[in-house]
């Protein structure tokens, strides 16, 4: 199927590894001119480059070194993509950290930084963006969020800013209607990758991961970054024109919710 992607312009934020890289090379690999940034320089050039060479084109990707989770990161990103390429497409919000543990032991500072380092971003890059979809008549957000954000499960901190992600994709979605902008929220569940999470994991507990594995995971195995990232294209594209305003989950049946 032709997603009908080619030559669309899309941002993708913490996108020098995992689900966003994942992400920008599912675009790239249809046509789409992608614009990675992250705060790493040199893995960010490594990744550009690969997909740049995968492409086969110089103009598929740009990299533009930038902490989105400050306001001038984000300003900074916007504006260098459409110096470049002249408007925005898609934008798929991916940047995302928690810490802390219980509600006693976990203090100010880290729900803080969870919002400032997750919830912010997104919301930033999103206003900066509407503005010139809506002049171009149109565009596609996502949000990468997660199960976490729809059930309960994993850390507290990463659960609430999650579900604030999804809610935020709704809320946005019925507001940016009338604008022929969609909005959608994608729930993956437990992802592996080189230098994830749950790679590190494990990594130091094989035995408890298999474990895990066997208990949480109906078919036997983690989900890769890839799958997720064929997703993402999939609802960013026109093909999935009369989706908004809903959460999709890409968790190979791990979550427990029925909505």
């Amino acid at each position: 199927m032709d997603l009908q992607l080619r030559d669309k312009i899309a941002i993708v934020t913490g996108s020098s590894k995992g689900l966003g890289l994942a992400s920008a090379r599912a675009l790239v690999r249809e046509g789409a001119r992608v614009v990675l940034c992250a705060r790493g320089a040199e893995a960010l050039r490594q990744a550009a480059s690969d997909l740049a060479r995968e492409a086969g084109r110089d103009d598929a990707v740009m990299a533009v070194p930038a902490d989105v989770s400050k306001p001038e990161g984000a300003e900074t990103v916007v504006r260098e993509a459409v110096a470049r390429f002249g408007r925005v497409d898609v934008l798929i919000n991916n940047v995302g950290k928690a810490g802390g543990g219980d509600i006693v032991s976990t203090l100010d500072a880290e729900w803080h930084s969870a919002i400032d380092q997750t919830l912010f971003p997104a919301i930033r890059m999103s206003r900066l963006v509407v503005p010139h979809m809506r002049q171009s008549g149109g565009g596609v957000i996502l949000m990468i969020a997660s199960i976490w954000g729809r059930e309960s499960g994993g850390r507290m901190t990463y659960n609430a800013i999650k579900a604030a992600e999804i809610s935020l994709a709704k809320a946005m979605a019925q507001q940016l209607a009338s604008d022929n902008i969609r909005v959608n929220s994608i729930a993956p569940g437990s992802i592996l990758f080189e230098g994830g999470s749950w790679w590190k994991r494990q990594q130091e507990d094989p035995n408890g991961i298999a474990e895990f594995i066997k208990r949480d995971l109906p078919f036997g195995r983690f989900g890769t970054a890839e799958e997720v990232g064929a997703v993402v294209a999939f609802v960013a594209s026109p093909r999935a024109s009369w989706v908004s305003g809903a959460c999709i989950t890409v968790d190979g049946c791990q979550s427990r919710s029925n909505m």
